[in-house]
């Protein structure tokens, strides 16, 4: 199996090339894959109507966001940039790729969601759209469940 070690802050991921399948066979907690998968569709449920006020408390005050082309950033520039990506981009919308979720357990912490989302909007009157591979880390606290660290690549 191939593997490629992210290091988000003091922790490192192993990703490799696990199954994916919906439910995802990748953890024997499939009550965490459907809590994960839920919080997936609330979080771009807010993206996707352009809401950067709901979109922005589904992440962790001490956000960390690491894309391939743009760098890093905390969560005022991730909330600056979303904001001016929606406002230049008013049809954009996010879906996640079917049979793409991957959902791991995090002793003590959260979970690690893997998977593709795909993005689109019209360009000159045609439909462009591209497929991208992501990582999210949710923490949780109490009941409460929200994105600390996210890693955005294959751009």
């Amino acid at each position: 199996m191939k593997r490629t070690l992210f290091v988000i802050g003091s922790l490192a991921i192993f990703v490799g090339t696990a199954r994916s399948a919906e439910p995802s066979p990748t953890t024997d907690t499939p009550d965490l894959t459907e809590t994960i998968r839920r919080m997936d569709a609330q979080l771009f449920d807010a993206f996707n109507a352009h809401d950067v006020t709901r979109l922005m408390s589904m992440f962790t005050d001490d956000v960390e966001f690491y894309q391939d082309n743009d760098g890093v950033s905390n969560y005022e520039q991730t909330k600056n940039d979303l904001a001016k990506m929606l406002e230049s981009t008013p049809d954009i919308r996010r879906e996640l790729v079917k049979g793409s979720l991957e959902v791991y357990p995090i002793k003590n912490y959260g979970a690690i969601e893997i998977g593709v989302h795909r993005f689109c909007h019209k360009e000159k009157g045609k439909e462009e759209c591209g497929a991208f591979k992501f990582v999210h880390i949710w923490r949780k606290t109490g009941d409460s469940w929200k994105i600390s660290r996210i890693v955005s690549y294959g751009h």
